[in-house]
């Protein structure tokens, strides 16, 4: 029993953590703008005003900033504002610009076109996409090299995500039919005003430290060095890969699921509250367990045992399929789907951490996370006429089959890589 006590004491002063509400925060702000430009409440706008399914699974596109957010992340290296300091000014500019452009899609109407509706979600997600840039940056130099903080603020990050996504998404659409799609954006735009808080509340973290020099040397230390650094590394084309992949099978299921939803008889409503606030829940609670689970067992095990989880958590779509309004069969559903994606996030995500140099923290997370974006917003623009060709059956089966390549170079690495335990990493 009192073996226990350290690790129970350590526990204890990680929940304490003020930077984790911080985080909280910070997750709140990345997760708002995705329903809105290139998720469920733009999809479902699109959808009532009678775009086709294969329309519908181009709007993917929309948030191809999110997998190229790399090839820009270098500035935010490279660049300090003269206020507020590196990553905290960033966010400032960022956070009001999104603001700005939120509010602006709530003025279009796609029914009288889409154009206008699609060039502001562009612009929503590319702002997105560089907040994510930041907030990645700033969330790794604040907590350190100790794995066990930066999977329980990686599970406080994605407690804030979800909320946002609640917010953002179920709250957007609930607020639809009394305020109308305008009034809608509206308020979501003010949501903004959580992350803007947080970011002026919180506090710069220390960098390593840099020498003055020209802007070739510069362009040379926050541009090529991030990359050399990384293809230095061995078997750095298999990570890649295996971050490429790992969400492929999710990403090719959340494009046309909307419609899916809507083809089984399914409500806006439905959608909003088992779909978003259920599910939600759901991934909360999945989170906190994969955090748990990344200090119990390492991170090594825990992706290996949250992959299989993710994977063969697709199989519940087949349930639904030709069932009509089952409202239990939907909670199951959501409810399955999304703990498992609680569960692989805090291992990904946390895996993904222990791979940055801190010295280009902005630059490396902005490449292997864009990585993990690449399925959802290239090969996942397709999933829409798959669906369509394939019918719902099959396509489910698809993308639960389309997670194995991912799992065989996950166990590749694992053995000839394996990331360090908590326990091997000082605090």
């Amino acid at each position: 029993m009192a073996s226990l006590m350290p690790d129970a004491l350590r526990r204890t002063a990680l929940f304490q953590d003020r930077r984790l509400l911080l985080m909280l925060a910070l997750g709140f702000s990345a997760g708002l703008p995705l329903p809105l430009a290139a998720g469920q409440v733009l999809r479902q706008w699109f959808t009532e005003s009678g775009m086709s399914l294969g329309a519908l699974g181009l709007t993917a596109l929309i948030g191809l900033a999110y997998a190229n957010k790399f090839l820009w992340s270098p500035v935010f290296d490279a660049v300090r504002p003269p206020f507020l300091g590196r990553r905290r000014g960033w966010l400032v500019v960022l956070q009001l610009a999104l603001m700005a452009a939120i509010a602006g899609i709530g003025l279009t109407d796609p029914t009288q076109g889409a154009q206008a509706t699609v060039l502001l979600a562009v612009l929503v997600a590319f702002l997105s996409a560089s907040q994510d840039i930041v907030i990645d940056a700033w969330r790794i130099e604040m907590l350190g090299e100790d794995a066990e903080r930066q999977a329980y603020g990686l599970a406080a990050y994605v407690w804030g995500y979800r909320l946002a996504l609640l917010a953002s998404g179920a709250g957007t659409l609930l607020l639809v039919a009394h305020i109308g799609w305008s009034g809608a954006y509206f308020y979501a735009a003010a949501l903004m005003l959580v992350g803007l808080a947080a970011t002026l509340a919180g506090k710069e973290a220390v960098a390593p430290p840099t020498m003055p020099m020209g802007w070739a040397a510069r362009l040379q230390m926050t541009v090529v060095a991030p990359f050399r650094d990384f293809i230095g590394r061995r078997y750095w084309l298999a990570i890649l890969a295996f971050i490429a992949l790992f969400k492929l099978g999710e990403a090719l299921a959340s494009i046309p699921l909307t419609a899916f939803y809507r083809s089984e008889g399914f409500t806006r409503e439905d959608l909003a509250t088992v779909g978003t606030v259920f599910g939600l829940a759901a991934t909360l609670l999945g989170a906190v367990a994969g955090s748990w689970l990344v200090g119990r067992i390492g991170v090594g095990r825990a992706l290996v045992l949250t992959g299989l989880a993710q994977m063969l958590s697709n199989l519940m779509y087949l349930a639904l399929v030709g069932g009509g309004r089952d409202i239990p069969m939907l909670f199951a559903q959501v409810g399955i789907e999304n703990f498992t994606d609680g569960l692989a996030d805090a291992a990904f995500l946390t895996y993904l951490s222990l791979l940055v140099n801190r010295s280009f923290s902005a630059t490396q997370y902005a490449l292997l996370s864009s990585l993990a974006a690449v399925p959802l917003r290239s090969i996942g623009a397709s999933a829409g006429q798959l669906a369509a060709a394939l019918g719902w059956s099959w396509f489910f089966a698809l993308t639960t089959v389309a997670a194995l390549p991912a799992m065989a170079i996950m166990l590749f690495l694992l053995r000839r890589l394996p990331p360090p335990a908590a326990k091997d990493i000082p605090a």
